[in-house]
């Protein structure tokens, strides 16, 4: 699989990546590029404040997180790059590198927690007009609060670097894992746990005006408790989303449609207006008396953009001719993620790029089987049927968003607001361990082996 891009003027560039190489994968190199590993040993620019650190709620008990912390209040400028040892690289993309870096913790010997660094060049950033990319990846990794989203612990400067360090995930990623699978294929029930997981964060990310945009297995990591995290923010876009209470039977108020578009066209709203009309909502009389099967729904159903980006096999049936989308895309990749998962394979992937997007576009949905082979692959193929519909305005998902995906029967008996303490997928390769520190003491015998 290709990544593709357009620029914000329309024009399709002609650079091409291996989505095979996500931000945090489970690929790694054999050695530094020296060059560039000592050109990171300057001295380095902090960029931080005391706000950086307002505690993470889901962060409350996190060693990695209480460790950054620490570290930082023994430090009068923040954090630098010189507080990291560098282990290996886990991963690589045309602007920068990742690598799984240790935290140098003093009196802690050899001890400290495992993070993922980001490091990106950022004069090759500026010769591939890519600036604004990684400051929207950024902005949003400092938003995010959620279980299955990436934390930002760290950012600082190096030289001609842009260091970024967030969570690492020891579990690889979910397209690696499912080649360790019996026919390059997940269980139903599997499938059906990660999408519920990623359904969440996609349903976090849309209540927060964020369209995530580039869904795909190289991009869901798993941590070393078996659950997932989305990675790869510099492809999301960011809009509104407005908070409403809704009927699962009728369609959307009117009222509310139209002061969405309105806001929508004024673009004043901050982040904030979010949380406020919220609690505005729920505290009208109005609301508190509404029947059990009304749903609250945040959905950035106005977000527009004509930007060509994401991968050939996951792109919108919109997105491959050339027009404009909105929330919808993801819907769709959801889809294609769920497919993937369970047939082990795309349904429009075409012996070359522009095959694939010709397939997206013109080519009915088919099944490898003609028959499906239980009740829950039934319930898998209607989900899957009602996500790949290439008209994005009659699209799941695209109305209300998650509100409606999660009533499908296949998630039927699912408590997705408990599905963090629901018990993972066995997969034998993962290392499961209770904290960092426990992985740390285990380090020098496993010599990785979870790569």
């Amino acid at each position: 699989m290709y990544e593709l891009l357009r620029d914000s003027d329309g024009e399709i560039g002609s650079e091409t990546l291996n989505s095979s190489q996500s931000s945090m994968s489970s690929d790694s190199c054999s050695s530094f590029s020296r060059l560039s590993f000592d050109a990171l040993e300057i001295p380095a620019k902090a960029s931080y404040s005391q706000e950086s650190f307002a505690l993470k709620p889901h962060r409350s008990s996190d060693y990695a997180w209480e460790a950054i912390r620490s570290a930082t209040f023994h430090r009068k400028n923040g954090l630098s790059f010189r507080d990291f040892k560098l282990i290996r690289r886990i991963g690589s993309g045309d602007i920068g590198s990742v690598y799984l870096s240790r935290l140098r913790t003093h009196g802690a010997g050899e001890d400290g927690c495992y993070y993922a660094m980001k490091v990106v060049d950022k004069e090759a950033l500026a010769l591939k007009k890519k600036v604004e990319r990684a400051e929207t990846e950024k902005r949003i990794l400092k938003m995010l609060d959620h279980p299955f989203l990436p934390t930002l612990y760290a950012e600082f400067e190096a030289s001609h670097y842009t260091c970024v360090v967030m969570e690492f995930c020891s579990g690889g990623d979910l397209h690696t894992l499912r080649h360790k699978q019996p026919g390059k294929r997940f269980s139903l029930s599997s499938a059906r746990f990660y999408a519920a997981e990623v359904l969440v964060a996609l349903e976090y990310l849309h209540m927060m005006g964020i369209i995530y945009r580039d869904l795909k297995p190289e991009n869901v990591l798993v941590r070393s408790d078996g659950h997932i995290m989305l990675s790869d923010f510099d492809l999301s876009l960011c809009s509104n989303a407005i908070p409403a209470v809704e009927s699962p039977d009728s369609s959307p108020d009117p009222t509310t449609t139209s002061s969405l578009s309105s806001t929508s066209r004024a673009r004043t709203r901050s982040s904030s207006s979010l949380s406020c009309l919220y609690n505005r909502l729920f505290r009208s009389r109005k609301v508190r008396t509404v029947s059990m099967n009304r749903r609250f729904v945040a959905e950035p159903v106005s977000a527009r953009s004509c930007s060509f980006v994401g991968t050939h096999e996951y792109v919108a049936p919109e997105v491959a001719a050339g027009k404009s989308h909105g929330n919808a895309v993801d819907w769709w990749a959801l889809g294609i993620f769920i497919y993937e998962l369970i047939y082990g394979r795309t349904p429009f992937s075409g012996e070359t790029n522009e095959a694939t997007l010709r397939n997206i576009v013109k080519k009915p949905l088919f099944f490898p089987t003609e028959s499906p082979a239980s009740a829950s692959e039934v319930h898998a193929r209607d989900l899957i049927s009602g996500l790949l519909v290439k008209d994005p305005a009659t699209r799941l998902g695209s109305k209300r968003g998650a509100a409606d995906v999660k009533t499908h029967p296949f998630f039927k008996g699912l408590n997705f607001a408990l599905i963090r303490s629901y018990k993972p997928p066995g997969i034998p390769s993962l290392r499961r361990v209770s904290s960092c520190h426990e992985r740390l003491k285990k380090s020098s015998s496993s010599k990785f082996d979870y790569f």
